[in-house]
């Protein structure tokens, strides 16, 4: 199995949800939301991929960073690579459903392990799409996060004690997930939470909180505030409110405030280790890596999930030696022209 065999597959199994473009930039799909596409024009999915290559890279070969350390530890967490399986779901209304739910998860989950690293699982308006991230990290000795969207606090605190049941690492909320289409389409009741609502989440759950959705400095500051242990700079793929930034727009302001302070993740447009370099430059701690891993469980399971992760990691350290960084700890603004 390689990764042109996979894409492939995953092309056929997705036909009329997924063209998997050569270039993965939101422009074929714009609109296309259920479906793979970003919301409205577009833009905010195209914004991603745009301001994440826009990004340059300093080459330095002088140096002594010949066999690069990828491995880091995010939440306690020991990990291969900066690279984590970000939460999706709706296999049958985004992806085609060629491969039910439960299946796509489990996929996720156990190809993510494999390769060293975590996946999340998602929420969203069928309760199977949570129970059944649920059962897989659970089968998976509890190598996973569940992500939950933010319905009412009782509801989402219940949810998050499932996750202190599977031994969970951490859980977490896509705060984002707010104006979700798809959940109003289900019916399912989600809102913005205040600061108190935030902090009576967090503080009625043990294990490390993630607050994933966050665009704004005083947004970090606010879910540090509220007890937050990481936060996840994202507009969530696009899917959610056209026209906004890039995350990679906003991720230096957003570091520059709070790196060291609170676990700093992001996601948005990531495609490559080299995409994965830029990021860890501009203050992201570990990224999520959401479309790619979807072509990957659809094009070959949780064996093609552990190649697009693995291919990242091995992208990403071949590009540490030519900016002569020799570890995750190594990399900061200076790689960037």
């Amino acid at each position: 199995m390689n990764l042109k065999e996979i894409r492939q597959a995953a092309r056929e199994k997705m036909k009329g949800y997924c063209r998997v473009c050569k270039t993965c930039d939101g422009i074929a799909c714009a609109g296309e939301v259920p479906g793979m596409g970003g919301i409205g024009t577009g833009s905010a999915f195209t914004a991603n991929v745009k301001a994440l290559a826009d990004v340059k890279l300093n080459l330095r070969t002088i140096h002594d960073a010949k066999d690069p350390d990828i491995s880091t530890n995010i939440l306690g967490i020991d990990l291969s690579m900066p690279i984590l399986s970000a939460p999706i779901t709706g296999s049958e209304y985004n992806m085609g459903g060629a491969i039910p739910e439960a299946e796509y998860i489990r996929m996720v989950i156990s190809g993510s392990k494999n390769a060293g690293t975590v996946g999340m699982c998602g929420d969203g308006g069928n309760p199977v799409f949570y129970t059944s991230g649920i059962e897989a990290i659970q089968e998976a000795e509890g190598h996973g996060i569940p992500i939950i969207k933010p319905r009412e606090n009782p509801k989402i605190i219940e949810m998050a004690k499932q996750a202190e049941k599977i031994k969970a690492p951490a859980v977490g909320m896509d705060i984002d997930g707010a104006g979700l289409v798809t959940m109003a389409l289900m019916g399912q009741p989600v809102s913005p939470k205040n600061v108190d609502e935030l902090k009576e989440i967090i503080s009625s759950v043990s294990l490390p909180f993630i607050v994933k959705g966050i665009m704004t400095t005083d947004e970090a500051e606010l879910a540090k505030e509220a007890g937050a242990a990481a936060i996840v700079v994202s507009n969530h793929g696009g899917r959610i409110l056209d026209s906004t930034p890039g995350a990679t727009q906003v991720l230096p302001d957003i570091a520059r405030k709070l790196k060291g302070k609170i676990t700093i993740l992001a996601d948005g447009g990531v495609r490559s280790g080299t995409d994965v370099l830029k990021y860890l430059a501009l203050g992201a701690d570990a990224v999520l890596v959401g479309r790619p891993v979807i072509i990957g469980a659809f094009g070959g399971g949780a064996e093609g999930v552990q190649l697009v992760l693995e291919t990242m990691a091995n992208e990403l350290k071949q590009a540490m030696i030519l900016t002569g960084c020799k570890d995750i700890k190594s990399i900061n603004s200076s790689i960037l022209f």
